[in-house]
């Protein structure tokens, strides 16, 4: 680098935010129209990052502010293992998982925001498995602790 070049440094593993782009770039369609859903605050005030990396794998939408991701997936995620290999690994991490299907999306997208709501707001506080959604909830403390001689001050 020449005098004076700045310098980048970041916490992430090379090519990570290479292949974020390129997850983004090639996401199929319900994907996009959910972001529109879901970028600039739309949904609730909620921060949502698309293709965000979480260790080795990526969430199509997540929410950091509230430790929930938003899955948007096709029939071949029926049963695939790589999933839940990835919820797994999401869900030691701390995050709360919201499957839903590309179909609903494209053809129900002001339900699917109201779940994605619901689930935001913590109106969803146990697992969910249907035919056409599945959250896996992770319990985690939102709110600061206080105690007795914090409230006394």
């Amino acid at each position: 680098m020449g005098e004076g070049a700045a310098q980048t440094r970041s916490r992430r593993k090379v090519g990570t935010t290479q292949r974020a782009r390129n997850l983004r770039q090639a996401g199929n369609q319900a994907e996009a129209l959910l972001w529109l859903e879901l970028k600039a605050r739309k949904l609730g005030g909620y921060r949502f990052t698309r293709q965000f990396s979480i260790g080795p794998f990526f969430a199509d939408f997540a929410c950091r502010e509230r430790w929930r991701v938003v899955e948007v997936d096709g029939s071949q995620h029926a049963d695939s293992s790589y999933d839940r290999r990835r919820d797994d690994f999401m869900q030691a991490e701390g995050y709360s998982i919201l499957r839903v299907w590309n179909h609903d999306v494209l053809k129900h997208r002001a339900p699917v925001c109201e779940t994605i709501l619901a689930a935001l707001d913590g109106r969803l506080t146990e697992n969910i498995a249907a035919s056409d959604l599945c959250f896996v909830f992770t319990p985690r403390s939102l709110e600061p602790v206080f105690s007795n001689t914090d409230l006394s001050s």
